[in-house]
Order: structure tokens, then C-alpha cells, then sequence
């Protein structure tokens, strides 16, 4: 037995044991059973590490706004996630190879497309004159012709 577990059952009778860091994020927790649970929390507490006495664990990762970008499990399975500077999810993949991303425009989802080949574009169409044309690709005298 750890020493840690021996000085928790020494100093604590009742079971659940539960132990807070200073900003009263769960630590620790055990039941009588031995089973336990280890916590661990970025400077935001956002959750970060979970492990148990069974053997599984997981992590996540955050960006500076506190969006999850990262999941990773003691199973293999991760996820990986990008947002745009509103916190919108723009892209999301996981292990097991899906896929999807995002295009916002004020916060509403304009463009969608996943790995399953669905795509939703509702981003505004343009339109050019043919002296617009022109000048984008670089060429004079474009002539439109019917079919």
C-alpha cells in the first residue's frame, strides 16, 4: 500500500475520502472498496488529467479561451479541435476518422462538410462583372459565349 493511501486511511474513518485543491476542484476521491479517483486542473480548472484505480485515464488539452482542443484516452481514442477567434468550432477530428469543419459568418454556420462527404454551403455567392474577371485572372478581351 502507497504510503499516500496509508496516511489517508490512518486520517480518515469515513468513506468517501475526497480532497480539494485550493480552488475546491476535486483531487482525490476513494470509497471504502479501494477504488479511486486522481484528478488534476489547469490555472482556468478546466479538468485535465483523470486517472483511476482501474487503470483508465484521460487528458484534455485548452486554448486561451478555454476551448477544448485536445482529448486523448487510456483506450487510444483522441479528438482534436480548432476554433476560430469567436470560440466557433471550425474542425474536429477524431481516431477513428471523422472529420467535419465549420465556416461562421457572425456566428452562424455558413459552410459545413464532414468525412461522411456531406457538405452544406450557404456562403454568399459572388458575382463579377466581366472586367472583374479579367482582372482577377490576369487576362484582357474575355468574350462570353452561349452553349
Amino acid at each position: 500500500m502507497s504510503l499516500l493511501k496509508k496516511k489517508l486511511r490512518e486520517s480518515f474513518k469515513k468513506f468517501p475520502i475526497k480532497l480539494y485543491d485550493s480552488n475546491n476542484n476535486e483531487v482525490y476521491y476513494e470509497d471504502r472498496y479501494g477504488f479511486w479517483i486522481r484528478l488534476e486542473y489547469d490555472s482556468n480548472n478546466n479538468k485535465i488529467y483523470y486517472e483511476n484505480s482501474d487503470g483508465d485515464w484521460s487528458k484534455k488539452e485548452y486554448d486561451s479561451n478555454n476551448n477544448q482542443i485536445y482529448y486523448e484516452n487510456s483506450k487510444g481514442f483522441w479528438i482534436k479541435r480548432e476554433y476560430d477567434s469567436n470560440n466557433n468550432e471550425i474542425y474536429y477530428e477524431n481516431s477513428k476518422g471523422d472529420w467535419y469543419r465549420n465556416e461562421y459568418d457572425n456566428n452562424n454556420v455558413i459552410y459545413f462538410e464532414n468525412s461522411d462527404g456531406k457538405i452544406i454551403d450557404n456562403r454568399p455567392k459572388k458575382e463579377f462583372t466581366i472586367k472583374e474577371i479579367e482582372e482577377k485572372l490576369g487576362i484582357k478581351n474575355i468574350k462570353i459565349i452561349k452553349e
